[in-house]
């Protein structure tokens, strides 16, 4: 077992990697209303703010501003892949660890943060998340993947038409 430990910065904004156990399937595009529903209601019960999020077939990439004294990004996470997993009824198979904890084995248990620095580490990762379906052979351009926040910038005027 590594000796990671994550950094909690009350009121930060990181940058988030949330893998499915599963890789190379498609469940996060397949059921994306559930996810949708899982992420909005625990945003809700939870507040916090979605500087960018994209949605792949296997992982989402996302960028979370908490609220001030508030560091509590793993609970968060946790509720959103527990909930999306109940809605969705689905398993994986599962290691004799995961069944024993009655998991689904949907997602890893781990995942991958960084805690955001500086408005220039902000748009270096803006444009990581939003250009990971590019990265990945699923969009020629960034607005062409439907399961990205680059659509909601674009609506607002904060980027252009043709996305980045």
């Amino acid at each position: 077992m590594s000796n990671y430990r994550r950094f909690f910065v009350p009121g930060g904004t990181y940058f988030f990697t949330v893998n499915l156990a599963c890789r190379g399937g498609s469940l996060l595009t397949d059921q994306i209303d559930d996810l949708r529903l899982a992420y909005g209601r625990i945003a809700g019960e939870m507040p916090f703010a979605t500087r960018a999020v994209v949605i792949l077939p296997d992982h989402i990439h996302a960028i979370w501003t908490l609220p001030d004294g508030d560091s509590d990004f793993p609970t968060r996470w946790r509720r959103i892949k527990r909930e999306f997993s109940v809605s969705v009824g689905t398993t994986c198979s599962r290691s004799v660890s995961k069944a024993r904890k009655g998991e689904v084995g949907i997602w890893k248990r781990r995942f991958w943060e960084r805690c955001v620095r500086n408005e220039a580490e902000l748009a270096a990762t803006l444009r990581y998340v939003w250009g990971n379906p590019v990265k990945h052979g699923l969009a020629d351009r960034a607005v062409d993947w439907p399961y990205s926040s680059v659509h909601r910038e674009v609506a607002a005027g904060r980027l252009p038409k043709w996305g980045i």
